[in-house]
This record gives structure tokens, sequence and C-alpha cells, in this order.
């Protein structure tokens, strides 16, 4: 008998910054574009004013018009090119960069938890320091130094 797969993957909305907007854990073989509709669902509930999100070519199809219908949400995919060498995509690296801010924490480099709501809130823990390491890095530098 074979044991159940326990990997993961982690779905974000992010701002234009990379700053985190909304999260869903769902098993590893659930096909992104499946898991983007309780996602954007999830980030309009959070953020009504939210009116434009970009996402990959693998998103493409029918969650297009899904967004739009039934959430107002206009659903912009960002193609890739087809040239074949590094090209940066718009759009595309604040996601990613997110990604590497987030995987800094130690608990959210590999699962650890054994729920996905576990692991959700790691990773909203995980984004909460890094935000406020930036903030008192602003805060430090913002002071005047007393001679």
């Amino acid at each position: 008998m074979r044991t159940p797969d326990k990997s993961r993957k982690r779905h974000i909305a992010v701002d234009a910054l990379g700053l985190l907007l909304a999260v869903l854990i769902t098993a590893a073989g659930i096909q992104d574009r499946d898991a983007a509709r309780p996602l954007l669902w999830n980030l309009k509930r959070a953020f009504p004013s939210v009116k434009l999100a970009w996402a990959d070519s693998g998103y493409a199809g029918q969650l297009v018009t899904w967004a739009k219908t039934k959430i107002r949400l206009t659903l912009q995919i960002v193609r890739r090119t087809e040239q074949h060498k590094f090209i940066v995509l718009p759009r595309r690296w604040v996601v990613e960069r997110t990604f590497s801010w987030i995987t800094r924490s130690r608990r959210t480099v590999r699962d650890y938890e054994r729920l996905p709501a576990h692991h959700e809130t790691i990773i909203h823990w995980a984004m909460i320091i890094a935000m406020s390491r930036r903030l008192a890095r602003l805060r430090r530098q913002a002071q005047p130094h007393a001679t």
C-alpha cells in the first residue's frame, strides 16, 4: 500500500511591491489553474478594491472569463516570448521574489506543518517578519546620526 503524498503547493497573490495579499495551500497534485479560482475568490473577498491581476500563461483560458464575470476582476495574462534567451517578463518576477522572501524563514523551506491552514499561518508569519525588518531598516536610515 502506497502512502499518500504529503507534498503541497503554495499559491499566492501579491501587490505591485510583492507584499502578500492572499495565500492558498493545496496538494501538489492540484493544477495551478484549478487552485487559482479559490485564490482569486479569497483575494477579492479580502480586498474588494482590487480590479486588475496579472498571471502567467498557465492560467489562460476559462479562468479569465470566470474572473471577469463572477468576481469582476480583470485577469491579464503575461505571455512568454518565443525567443530562446533570458528575458525578464513584466510582473512575473514580483511573485518569484516574494516566494524567495518566504523561504528565507526556516519553517517555510519544508512543509513541517500538519494542516494546510497551519502552513498558511507560517507563511503569513514569515511575511510579517520580512515586512517588519524592512520597516525597521527604513526607520534607522531616516533617523539623524547623533554626534
